[in-house]
């Protein structure tokens, strides 16, 4: 299923917002889908295998305005650029990035396998670099047509990137790496109206955080929905306001620990 659905919802220049999302086909990547459909935006939807993304897009289908199924691997370069060429081939520009696609494995430094921490590098910071370097003319492009709301990106990092943990250094690491690149956009281009935001949730109840639920309960773990409608209030603010990272804790003592 890679075919256009239409509705007739639009923004009021005849063509809906769009956006593109990563990490699409679960957890908080699917969450903000659902939402961003429900909120009358055109999406691309993205990761690594088709079954799943093609389940997202029957959920959405007859809400969002229109989605597109590209799946691709983060760790692919060509893929990157495969998925970001589609998105502007297809709508045209682009109102909001959402990079949630992510990688991530425990362990302490003294003994961390180094491939590991190149994986997590190529997923984590690496993709999301590229696919912000070559969505920038359909952001910028979105942000032009609609000077008042300008265009956003979202990057879902991680309290770790904020707060460092034992055993998750590498994943904090490159987190924290995301969170610099979302504050370099902002240096460099909101002025003209395309402004990143890093959200930089705890413990999510997703299948990412299932290592943890021995330990942690997950009643107690932030929902995906949560991270969802804060991507999208973003999309609802002036291009004046620029957020450029949000903290998201989980209730009880445990602030700043994820």
């Amino acid at each position: 299923m890679s075919g256009t659905r239409q509705v007739s919802q639009d923004s009021g220049d005849g063509r809906p917002p769009s956006a593109l999302v990563t990490g699409a086909s679960r957890g908080i990547g699917r969450a903000i889908a659902e939402r961003l459909a429900a909120a009358g935006f055109a999406l691309t939807l993205s990761g690594r295998h088709q079954e799943p993304l093609d389940e997202v897009a029957r959920a959405v289908e007859g809400v969002a305005a229109q989605t597109d199924v590209v799946p691709a691997d983060m760790a692919a370069e060509d893929d990157v650029h495969r998925l970001a060429n589609r998105h502007a081939g297809r709508f045209g520009s682009l109102d909001l990035l959402v990079l949630c696609a992510g990688f991530g494995t425990s362990g302490l430094i003294a003994e961390y396998p180094v491939r590991r921490f190149d994986r997590q590098v190529e997923v984590n910071l690496r993709a999301p670099f590229l696919l912000i370097q070559d969505c920038l003319p359909s952001l910028r492009k979105a942000a032009a047509l609609h000077p008042e709301r300008g265009a956003r990106i979202a990057a879902i990092t991680s309290l770790t990137a904020v707060a460092s943990e034992p055993g998750l250094a590498a994943y904090g690491a490159t987190k924290a790496a995301l969170i610099s690149v979302c504050q370099s956009v902002n240096a460099e281009e909101s002025a003209a109206g395309v402004s990143a935001t890093a959200i930089s949730p705890g413990y999510v109840d997703t299948e990412m955080s299932s290592w943890v639920r021995d330990r942690i309960d997950p009643a107690d773990m932030i929902e995906a929905g949560d991270i969802a409608e804060l991507v999208v209030a973003l999309t609802r603010l002036s291009a004046r306001a620029v957020v450029p990272g949000i903290v998201v804790a989980r209730r009880g003592d445990t602030q700043w620990r994820a």
